[in-house]
């Protein structure tokens, strides 16, 4: 039997969200059109400006959607001693309220599952497969339908980038995904509705679903139901509340492409709230590079006598010192060249 520590409700109020302040206007979120000319140019303003942006008209067909987020309610609606046999993860597998190696917790269940199983995660895979009992492979094939589609979206994305700062060749960014080395991973994340949050929200504290973090990866593509809990952090340090929408995607700039476009894309800071009625599902494809992949400011990027940000390292790396932080820790700010915030 796998041994699953259970903090109680109070842990998750020990580092207790800051409320978002309603007294002040949020910007809205940069919302594109995928089919649209113009969105190449929008999509390099809003990785400027926000490092978060919303996609429309993206290709992903309502069919594989659907079926993915009603095999995760299926899989998190299981009894507990059912789910803990996919679990814990190593890296891959089922995971409850710890979330990595660092100590911190959120109120969330999660799956996370390697896009294509190489020899070396198969136990995981085989592990996570055999939960379900019925058709264990109809799982993987809703999977791996879902994942394909999104991770074209991404790399049509990418490459709308790489266009719009007319970097060559035109698939630098997205070339990382396609690699048949690419560390990509795919994480399903549940947030069970939780009553006993509602005499915190009186005393005005937020109960952590996943606290605050960037992503470390080039780039995420997220799609939850219409629950909503997640939440960015703007330029001001304020937390603005995004509104959800099934029917579209969002996508965050990673740690990873912040370095290789020297600062000019912001990994965004993000967060997700419980909520004490309704609970959240959230799909998010991390699209990374190979482990051997040199991260570094595009020199086709780079202006005349403009100096790198940051020092080169490899995906390895830097996946290794992030994974091995805790959530909220500023991880690109060692391997920096310049001490000051960009």
């Amino acid at each position: 039997m796998v041994a699953f520590s259970k903090p109680t409700i109070e842990q998750f109020f020990l580092k207790a969200c800051k409320p978002v302040n309603p007294l002040t206007f949020p910007p809205t979120i940069p919302l594109i059109d995928l089919s649209k000319p113009e969105s190449k140019h929008l999509l390099v303003k809003a990785c400027q400006d926000f490092g978060f942006f919303k996609v429309v008209n993206h290709g992903v067909p309502a069919k594989f959607i659907n079926e993915l987020e009603s095999e995760a309610i299926k899989f998190f609606s299981s009894p507990l001693s059912v789910k803990q046999k996919a679990g814990p993860p190593s890296p891959f597998g089922y995971g409850s309220k710890n979330i990595g190696r660092n100590g911190d917790v959120g109120w969330v269940e999660y799956l996370l599952l390697d896009p294509k199983p190489e020899p070396e995660s198969e136990s995981d895979h085989r592990r996570l497969l055999s939960v379900f009992q019925e058709h264990p492979e109809d799982f993987r094939c809703v999977v791996d339908d879902y994942v394909t589609e999104v991770k074209k979206m991404a790399c049509e994305i990418l490459d709308l980038m790489a266009d719009e700062l007319k970097l060559e060749p035109k698939n630098v960014l997205s070339k990382l995904l396609m690699d048949e080395q690419s560390d990509s991973v795919f994480r399903v994340n549940y947030y069970p509705p939780c009553p006993e949050v509602r005499e915190h929200e009186i005393d005005g504290g937020n109960l952590i679903g996943f606290g605050e973090h960037t992503d470390p990866q080039i780039i995420s593509v997220l799609r939850s139901n219409n629950t909503s809990g997640l939440e960015i952090s703007l330029r001001d340090g304020r937390w603005v509340s995004v509104p959800p929408d099934s029917d579209s995607f969002f996508i965050n700039v990673g740690d990873s492409l912040q370095v290789m476009t020297n600062g000019r894309f912001k990994s965004i800071k993000h967060r997700v709230v419980a909520n004490s009625k309704e609970s959240r599902v959230s799909m998010i494809y991390f699209g990374g590079p190979p482990l051997n992949e040199k991260i570094a400011p595009l020199a086709s990027l780079l202006e005349t006598d403009e100096d790198s940000l940051y020092k080169e390292f490899t995906w390895f790396e830097y996946k290794n010192y992030a994974f091995n932080s805790a959530l909220s820790h500023d991880r690109l700010g060692v391997f920096e060249k310049i001490s000051s915030k960009i």
